[in-house]
């Protein structure tokens, strides 16, 4: 019995240690490497845009295993992403809503932080308007006049988006002048169509992207104009990208079908799809009713994918024409939201190195105290190389180490062992 506990005791010590000692990364067991370009002379804080090769060659998609060194010494690093998460829209509160000289007039209490851009909740259809902007700060300050529009019953997009330069008023003065669209008949505009305001995250906070992905082959069928690409495994997808030819200046409002199948699919289920829209509405200035020109256009739609995590995968896009001409799309673009590696240079060069699928994430104080410049270097990634100097890793565990799942079946065979010794005492006992 006591050696039975004793046996138990050394199998939980051994598992407990089975990951104890985590591989050193070593410049020699990368297989794959990229040279960091800094600007002459340049110091301070660096920072470098990753681009999908760097995911595709990883050993992993969280990219665990990526190291940066400067000779042969490993160079701490802060790994960050492009983007709103964590940011989210504010509401806006309204006050003093009602008519001013037949326009509609009110304020909005803005929140406690810098914005760029405001959205207005209008519940009204088949309008153009301005939206004109002030803000009181001692004197008056003019923010802007924006068109605004709905042209929806034409099959056209809308927009009650007023983009304004980066400020922290707290409270703004806005003023809506609307009439009926082109065509329609007029309606009622008055202050009941304003429902609300919310107020995105400010410019600084949006999102960059970078392309992983791209083709120029564009084709139609039937109703539909069609791109196929294919992404490698572990690379992220996050926006669907069109380029148009440049002065095309066609209305339209289109949807769009996307759809990833990973390679060797053999699920249906595994197959993602999405939906999304495409617009475009240029107007000119009419000078009758004096109404400002409109230039908007939508060539982008978020397309967060996660068939081609651990596997390749296919992406088709599919716009739907209906009975109007094909759309003269150039190229369609698969795009990751940025990737930065950022560090503090104080070396002429730097190699970024990665895929060694025995290391975890390093976990470094720089990393944890980091504090963005408003202003890094742009340090520059070379095209990837394979590393000449590879040496794959000779496992040199312990064979319990390599094989855990051993210490697993001996510690249930002593636990089988000595419930049957307490049952057989137990029966003793009962005798």
């Amino acid at each position: 019995m006591k050696f039975a506990l004793s046996l138990a005791s050394v199998l939980l010590l051994q598992i407990a240690n089975v990951s104890s000692n985590d591989p050193i990364p070593e410049p020699q067991h990368f297989r794959y490497e990229r040279a960091v370009t800094l600007p002459a002379g340049a110091s301070g804080q660096a920072c470098t845009i990753l681009d999908g090769a760097v995911f595709a060659h990883a050993a992993s998609e969280s990219l665990n295993d990526l190291r940066l060194y400067a000779g042969a010494a490993e160079t701490p690093f802060n790994f960050s992403i492009s983007g709103t998460q964590g940011a989210e829209d504010d509401a806006a509160l309204i006050r003093n809503l009602g008519l001013s000289h037949g326009d509609i007039a009110f304020d909005l209490v803005m929140p406690a932080r810098p914005y760029s851009a405001i959205l207005l909740d209008l519940a009204a259809q088949d309008f153009l308007g301005t939206a004109h902007v002030t803000a009181a700060n001692g004197d008056t300050t003019d923010l802007g006049t924006f068109a605004i529009f709905d042209l929806t019953s034409q099959h056209l997009s809308r927009s009650t988006m007023l983009p304004l330069q980066e400020s922290t008023f707290s409270t703004l003065h806005i003023t809506l002048r609307l009439t009926a669209a082109p065509n329609m008949t007029p309606h009622t505009l008055g202050p009941a169509i304003v429902r609300g305001a919310t107020v995105p995250p400010s410019r600084e906070a949006q999102t960059l992207y970078t392309t992983v992905a791209s083709s120029n082959s564009i084709t139609n069928h039937g109703r539909q104009t069609v791109a196929s690409i294919h992404v490698s495994a572990h690379v992220p997808v996050e926006r669907v990208f069109f380029t148009l030819p440049t002065g095309f200046g066609k209305n339209f409002f289109r949807s769009a079908t996307i759809t990833a199948t990973p390679d060797n699919n053999r699920n249906a289920a595994a197959v993602e799809s999405l939906t999304g829209t495409l617009s475009h509405v240029h107007l000119a200035q009419d000078p009758a009713t004096g109404e400002p020109a409109i230039d908007t256009a939508q060539q982008s739609i978020d397309a967060v994918l996660g068939a081609n995590l651990r596997t390749g995968a296919t992406v088709s896009i599919a716009i739907d024409n209906g009975d109007d001409p094909p759309l003269p799309v150039t190229s369609v673009q698969l795009q990751m939201r940025q990737r930065n590696v950022c560090f503090d240079a104080s070396s002429p060069a730097y190699t970024l190195m990665y895929n060694d699928a025995a290391l975890r994430a390093p976990l470094y104080d720089y990393a944890r105290l980091f504090a963005p410049s408003a202003k890094p270097v742009l340090a520059v990634l070379s095209p990837e190389h394979f590393n000449s100097a590879f040496q794959a890793r000779h496992d040199s565990r312990p064979y319990s180490e390599r094989h855990p799942e051993l210490l697993w079946v001996a510690l249930l065979g002593v636990i089988v062992v000595l419930a049957s010794i307490a049952l057989r005492s137990s029966r003793t006992h009962r005798g």
